[in-house]
């Protein structure tokens, strides 16, 4: 029964999102709104991670983590990538997300200012928007499926020719589903909303993501990447990659990508590394017991 009003009140959430005019304004009453209801949930607290959980990133695919940081925790995800589009070729760093848990099943995530340099060239290089977020995990809904929303808004701090005009808020719903001898399904529905873009207002995201636990420490994965704007055609990308575990807190990554069609680079190559520092401030517990995730 609640799994069931859970899902209701995102999906009514999304409905409006997507369908209203947007505003920042508008973004902030979601926000409040799903932490109200987040203290209707508790009960599934047990469900979300702790501390005696590895490590779960938001890269290096694209597809964000399905699970949210556990309280308490501060995680620091960074990479470098280079690609090539055409004639140029760019790179940017460091690709910074910090994420911090504020209590169960819901995290606080910032995307800080990305550099992106065109090779040989001072021309169209500069920094990316900052952009502060809210991550909530609803899962796991039924057939032990995980699931969270994402609501969150570029801010206009950086350069219009890398980050375009204006507040850019965005919504996304990452998912997984873990299968046997290490399988497991993943991926990600997305809208970007763009007001101050009259060319392209509205761009969707799906990714879709077949990954493979090969030992302890060691996983693989393979995506598929499409984002379709509201006028024009879409871009579309295959990627695949890695990660490694150094310890349950630290790891390292890489990828490599290739465009599927024109209006995708060519190819970009990234590699990564992230931590997570656990028990940096205090936060409001569950009154149950948190065990291990299988």
């Amino acid at each position: 029964m609640q799994d069931n009003k859970s899902i209701s009140i995102i999906a009514r959430t999304a409905f409006a999102f997507a369908c209203a005019p947007l505003a920042v304004g508008k973004l902030a009453i979601i926000l409040a709104t799903l932490v109200l209801y987040h203290s209707t949930i508790s009960a599934k607290a047990d469900s979300c991670p702790s501390i005696r959980d590895e490590i779960n990133t938001d890269r290096p695919d694209v597809t964000n983590s399905s699970v949210v940081t556990p309280p308490g925790s501060l995680q620091i995800e960074n990479g470098v990538n280079f690609s090539a589009r055409g004639d140029d070729r760019v790179i940017d760093g460091t690709n910074t997300r910090l994420r911090a848990g504020i209590t169960n099943c819901l995290e606080v995530l910032v995307d800080t200012p990305t550099y992106f340099a065109k090779v040989g060239s001072s021309k169209n290089s500069g920094f990316s928007d900052v952009a502060p977020a809210l991550k909530w995990q609803i899962s796991p809904v039924p057939g032990k499926v995980d699931l969270s929303a994402v609501f969150g808004v570029a801010l206009p701090t950086g350069s219009v020719r890398i980050a375009g005009p204006g507040a850019q808020p965005y919504l996304q719903f990452p998912w997984s589903w873990e299968l046997h001898s290490g399988w497991g399904l993943s991926g990600m529905f997305a809208e970007f909303f763009r007001p101050s873009d009259p060319a392209s207002k509205l761009i969707t995201e799906a990714t879709f993501v077949i990954e493979k636990r090969v030992t302890e420490r060691v996983s693989l994965f393979v995506e598929y990447v499409g984002d379709y704007p509201q006028n024009g055609s879409s871009a579309q990308l295959l990627n695949w990659g890695g990660l490694y575990r150094l310890t349950p807190n630290q790891q390292v990554d890489f990828h490599v990508a290739l465009g599927l069609n024109h209006n995708a680079p060519s190819y970009i190559v990234g590699v990564g590394y992230s931590v997570r520092f656990d028990e940096l401030f205090p936060v409001r517990r569950s009154s149950h017991s948190i065990a291990p995730r299988n």
